[in-house]
């Protein structure tokens, strides 16, 4: 059956989960002097996944379309992260896509990144493609630096321009992450003149949790008021946690990490009325972790 759009509708979406990450530090060490990446920042950091999701609703279609429906347009990243594969694997194939979004943009969650990731993981398996772990992994980074993060689908520690990857294992955690309501530029906040660059890098054996800082928290705090009233509630409730409240990513979401999965909720239940967040687990791997392999 062929809808009025031309869409191939003999079959439903299935829809699958785009999870956020948190970066539990982030660290500007520097920027590239040469090579394809030159004037990109060096940076070390902790990612971690969390069960808060976008959500991707995918159909595979029997001719070459690419067709999406949903906010942001036909040049998102799922849109773009399609197109990439069928360009990078010669397939005929195409695909109905439909975006449910959860996550705020400019929130630092990863959401547009995490979203093309599920797209290329998907299509990678409806299209029998059998791309491998590391091959959807370098395509992921002609999208964005965050994409090849949520394609390894584990706790890591992020190398390089955030592509270079280390599996971690991390105790488990409860996170209450704050929503400022200001979407953030993550160009912005890397161009600006006062950020620091040139941290030196933590030994990580083992990681602890707490460890190092956000570099990109300073720029970010005076830029936009609304994050540092938020970091300043987290902190003034949270005094006695090894690990401090802190920005993720670029901003603007701030989190705090507990142990205990009532102890985030009871935060969570005295936020007040003008401010949004959200208790999410810390995830192990990716839901759709194995559906590619690395060897």
């Amino acid at each position: 059956m062929i809808s009025s759009r031309g869409w191939r509708v003999n079959s439903p979406l299935q829809w699958f989960p785009a999870p956020a990450k948190l970066n539990l530090f982030l660290h500007v060490l520097g920027r590239r002097e040469d090579g394809p990446n030159a004037g990109m920042h060096e940076l070390q950091s902790v990612i971690r996944l969390i069960d808060r999701c976008d959500r991707v609703g995918i159909r595979a279609r029997e001719d070459a379309a690419i067709r999406f429906s949903g906010v942001f347009g036909e040049e998102n990243l799922c849109v773009r992260a399609a197109r990439l594969l069928q360009a990078a694997t010669g397939t005929a194939q195409g695909a109905d896509i439909e975006l449910a979004k959860l996550l705020p943009v400019g929130g630092g969650l990863g959401g547009g990144s995490s979203d093309a990731a599920t797209v290329l993981l998907v299509l990678n398996r409806f299209w029998k493609l059998q791309l491998k772990r590391h091959e959807l992994m370098a395509l992921g980074l002609r999208l964005g630096a965050d994409v090849p993060a949520f394609l390894y689908g584990r706790s890591a520690l992020a190398r390089g321009i955030g592509e270079r990857l280390s599996a971690l294992e991390l105790a488990p955690a409860w996170y209450l992450v704050l929503e400022p309501q200001v979407p953030v530029s993550t160009k912005e906040i890397f161009s600006d003149a006062a950020l620091t660059r040139d941290t030196k890098p933590l030994k990580m054996s083992p990681f602890l949790s707490g460890q190092g800082r956000n570099d990109l928290e300073p720029v970010a705090v005076r830029r936009y008021p609304e994050i540092a009233e938020h970091l300043e509630w987290l902190r003034k409730r949270s005094p006695r946690l090894s690990f401090p409240p802190r920005m993720t990513g670029s901003g603007a979401c701030v989190f705090a990490e507990f142990p205990r999965e009532e102890d985030a909720r009871a935060l969570h239940s005295e936020l007040p009325a003008a401010m949004r967040g959200f208790v999410a687990r810390g995830l192990a791997r990716h839901p759709l972790h194995e559906w590619t392999h690395d060897n």
